[in-house]
């Protein structure tokens, strides 16, 4: 009687993905969206093309404004004007739901997350991705809208240098904006778990909200003073609010570069953990 021997059953051994794995992996799903590339073309229209449009407006009524006007005009208005930053806030946002929203509307989630149980790294590197890819966009944008307006503004005299005060302050809360509103975005989502919803709710909250808070009272002007969009605008401008607004309660530089820290803080965290704490 033989015996009949079998082979043994090689065991392939796992290894827990990487971290740079995740990251790679969140850098293809971001690109893989045409949303992705239709919300960067338009962020970049709007920061460059309005900005030109309003140094052109600037120079062609230069000659014919008064010096008192020209005076209280600041240079950083035209290369970052409030029209611009509109389309910033609903373009960068809208990124930041459909990074999630998506995930949750396809059913990929759950395979991530039957991929990669550690749900805190997957949620570290959404953040990283989203917030790396927005803040170079972000930063070329700025960069671009301030040299393009500053370019025409000289041809009148009315331009500004980037070594002067205010102006490497507002090029870089410009830039900053654009991936603050992308985590917003991405927190609403990862609560509401619908990228419309989120994208309206962030459109709400970013847009709409300051506008129905004044800073007559102490009380209002620090709820407005804790927005994102105010904060943006008390960086940008450089000598502080317009003369006709100096019996407010103004926000100060380093209240509203804490505003933005509190921002990007709290939306990380609200993505975190409800990343990790709810079934996809």
């Amino acid at each position: 009687m033989t015996t009949v021997t079998r082979p043994a059953t090689q065991t392939v051994p796992t290894h827990p993905a990487r971290f740079r794995d995740l990251l790679a992996a969140e850098w293809i799903k971001l690109w893989s969206l045409r949303s992705t590339w239709a919300a960067f073309a338009l962020i970049l229209l709007a920061m460059v093309g309005l900005a030109v449009h309003a140094a052109l407006a600037t120079h062609a009524g230069w000659p014919d404004w008064s010096a008192e006007r020209r005076a209280l005009r600041s240079p950083l208005w035209d290369a970052f004007p409030t029209e611009a930053q509109m389309f910033v806030v609903l373009a960068a946002s809208g990124v930041g739901a459909v990074a999630i929203g998506g995930e949750y509307a396809s059913g990929l989630m759950r395979t991530t997350f039957a991929a990669v149980p550690r749900r805190y790294a997957v949620a570290t590197a959404k953040l990283t991705v989203l917030t790396g890819v927005l803040t170079l966009l972000g930063t070329l944008g700025a960069a671009a809208a301030f040299a393009v307006s500053q370019a025409i503004l000289a041809d009148v005299d009315a331009s500004m240098s980037i070594g002067d005060p205010g102006a490497l302050r507002g090029i870089a809360a410009s830039a900053l904006l654009v991936p603050l509103c992308a985590l917003v975005g991405m927190a609403l989502a990862a609560l509401i778990r619908h990228t419309a919803p989120a994208i309206v709710t962030a459109a709400t909250v970013l847009l709409l909200l300051p506008t129905a808070v004044n800073e007559d009272e102490r009380w209002s002007a620090l709820l407005r003073h804790a927005m994102l969009v105010p904060a943006w605008q008390r960086l940008r401008d450089p000598t502080g609010p317009p003369p006709w607004l100096t019996d407010l309660h103004a926000a100060s530089v380093s209240g509203a570069w804490t505003t933005y820290a509190a921002w990007a803080v709290v939306a990380a965290l609200v993505t975190t953990l409800a990343l990790h704490r709810r079934a996809p």
